[in-house]
């Protein structure tokens, strides 16, 4: 009996793996197709991976509003990409969020005397990032990482002063407890009296379990315009260079190896990657320096 004959596209992916020991003209001679049809689909597959690149930087994105305003459906969420310059069809957005399994939270009217506002404290850092001395203020921030088992979320808390994450932890939920937890560590490492701590507007920031912390540790509360991601550039900046120098690059199939590679990035981060407003020195370098 014969074999099934290979379709066109598994002879061009057959092609594409031996293409790079082989001549072209010899193996689409022998795979019996076209020179330009190979060519043409070798042009789609990399249209396609720039497609999927794309898709993935608006699915970060979308997260990130979603994970600030729960309530926003698509098209709200449609207008927030369109503000910050990504102008995307209102029928993609749906299609990126039904992929990414999210969906507005409907609020439920609550009569006005159950519960307390959560605060807002003031910008104290009003972008005013450079020149602050040691252990004077930190940013924090949490931002997502998709694993092969669903989301994990890593907290980090970064000092102003040379850039170095001093604090960082890694969990399951997105909640209160996760940054409370990364307080703990912070005040494990630091002398965190009378220190600024600054932050978005997220829930967990706003809560009344985190305005308690604050206050029994006598760390100053600041926080970012709502909205404004400008407000927290510096470790914005940070998580950029994390997940396009690490998370991107590798790949992990566990907790514990996500947890090995985070770890072996925010080392080299902190001691091996020089910075240039650090004077080419990598933030801890740069405080032993100074210290000197």
């Amino acid at each position: 009996m014969r074999g099934e004959i290979p379709t066109y596209t598994a002879r061009y992916e057959i092609i594409a793996t031996l293409a790079p020991n082989y001549p072209i003209t010899w193996l689409t001679s022998i795979a019996k197709v076209h020179r330009s049809g190979y060519y043409k689909w070798l042009n789609r597959q990399d249209h396609l991976d720039m497609k999927d690149q794309e898709d993935k930087a608006l699915k970060e994105l979308i997260v990130k509003i979603h994970l600030e305003y729960k309530m926003f459906g698509y098209p709200r969420i449609k207008e927030m990409l369109k503000e910050r310059g990504f102008l995307v069809n209102h029928k993609k957005v749906y299609r990126l969020m039904c992929e990414l399994q999210i969906q507005s939270i409907i609020r439920k009217k609550r009569r006005s005397h159950i519960g307390k506002p959560s605060r807002i404290f003031e910008n104290l850092l009003d972008r005013q990032f450079q020149n602050r001395v040691f252990n004077e203020a930190f940013v924090t921030d949490i931002t997502y990482i998709s694993t092969p088992d669903g989301f994990r979320y890593l907290s980090v808390i970064q000092d102003l002063y040379n850039n170095e994450i001093v604090a960082w932890k890694l969990s399951k939920r997105n909640d209160v407890q996760l940054v409370l937890d990364t307080i703990a560590l912070l005040k494990e490492k630091r002398n965190v009296f009378g220190c600024i701590l600054h932050s978005d507007q997220g829930y967990q920031y706003t809560s009344h379990d985190y305005i308690k912390e604050l206050a029994h540790l006598g760390i100053h509360g600041s926080h970012s315009r709502k909205g404004n991601c400008h407000d927290n550039a510096c470790v914005e900046s940070f998580f950029s260079h994390f997940k396009s120098e690490c998370v991107y690059l590798n790949v992990f199939e566990t907790d514990i190896e996500l947890h090995e590679l985070i770890e072996n990035y925010i080392y080299f981060y902190n001691y091996q990657r020089f910075q240039k407003k650090l004077s080419h020195l990598a933030p801890i370098e740069y405080r032993c320096q100074m210290a000197a």
